[in-house]
């Protein structure tokens, strides 16, 4: 059995969404570190990023740039989506 040696590293990561992962990973009863350790094991496993990366194709960039720039918006609740 081995052990696995710990080492502490710097990161830069969006505050919000740092904030908003800490209440998760707080109901889930891990820490960032374990979180991030579980990340690195499945890209280590995938042999590249677990999840799917996409470059949204002409269409969906258009839709993007109206969005950030307010346009075509309508207000949503999630209870509406979620039907």
């Amino acid at each position: 059995m081995s052990l696995s040696i710990k080492e502490t590293t710097s990161i830069k990561l969006d505050k919000e969404a740092k904030e908003r992962a800490k209440v998760i990973f707080k109901e889930l009863g891990i820490t960032m570190g374990d979180a991030f350790n579980m990340f690195l094991s499945q890209v280590n496993l995938h042999k590249g990023i677990p999840f799917e990366i996409k470059i949204p194709n002409d269409t969906t960039k258009q839709l993007i740039k109206e969005a950030r720039l307010g346009k075509n918006v309508e207000d949503f609740s999630f209870d509406e989506i979620n039907k």
